[in-house]
């Protein structure tokens, strides 16, 4: 039987590292890895004890390097891209909950997207990322060409885009694209402690607090506001809605139910 090529570890009750594992050929993502990603993010979308999934990639050296040229070759591209998770099975996904990109080394073109479609990045403080298809005569495809550009400076993302050049972690976590740095060793401990942080919320409120950020580039503002009031009136329907309020009167932590 052949090794899974997505990995998952629970880290704890509210926390999954899901793990691409195709490390000799640095993760790259063939159709096999798309069928398995997305079977494992609509797995977590559905079990409501995950609050947050941590994405990396096996190996130090690349998180991924995006789509698998051998399947590329064989005529094989449309099949790295699924109706509901686009590429990868992933990149447009519509998931609720955070994901957490912990990126060892380098995250190259769809592997960079992949990242980008995450909600929050931990990387390697001596990685670098890039989008370099235009050097393969390709865009990229799979939301880097306007992700990329919505998470820092336009000149810098132009940049990138257009020459294909790779940009270190170092200088892109200046521009604000990534979280926290860490040393290689420490990444995947690093988006632990990042997960553990974002389930000391109400995962129903992280949940809605994040479906509303992520739209904050395509609507205005008296949009916005409707969505956020809606959201808050779903909330006060919950359970975590009046334990918040009681945790803080008594003192005590808030012991979230998530419903």
């Amino acid at each position: 039987m052949s090794e899974s090529k997505i990995v998952l570890k629970r880290i704890n009750e509210h926390i999954m590292l899901v793990m691409i594992n195709r490390p000799t050929v640095y993760n790259a993502i063939d159709v096999e890895t798309t069928l398995q990603l997305e079977s494992a993010v609509q797995q977590l979308e559905d079990d409501e004890s995950i609050w947050v999934c941590i994405l990396t990639g096996a190996g130090d050296k690349v998180f991924s390097s995006g789509a698998d040229l051998k399947e590329v070759s064989n005529g094989k591209l449309e099949k790295l891209f699924t109706k509901k998770g686009a590429f990868a099975g992933f990149t447009g996904f519509k998931r609720a909950k955070p994901w957490i990109a912990a990126v060892k080394g380098k995250a190259l073109a769809g592997g960079f997207e992949i990242a980008l479609a995450c909600d929050l990045i931990v990387a390697d403080e001596d990685g670098a990322f890039g989008l370099p298809e235009v050097q393969r005569g390709l865009v990229a495809g799979a939301g880097g060409l306007y992700r990329l550009v919505r998470s820092i400076p336009k000149a810098i993302a132009a940049e990138m885009i257009l020459t294909g050049a790779p940009i270190n972690c170092r200088l892109l976590h200046q521009y604000g694209l990534i979280n926290h740095l860490s040393p290689n060793r420490d990444v995947i401990d690093r988006s632990i402690t990042l997960a553990k942080a974002l389930c000391t919320g109400a995962p129903l409120a992280v949940q809605a607090s994040l479906s509303i950020l992520r739209l904050a580039f395509d609507h205005d503002e008296v949009t916005l506001h409707e969505l956020s009031v809606e959201a808050l009136k779903h909330l006060s329907a919950t359970d975590d809605y009046l334990e918040g309020p009681k945790a803080f009167i008594e003192k005590r932590s808030p012991i979230w139910k998530g419903r």
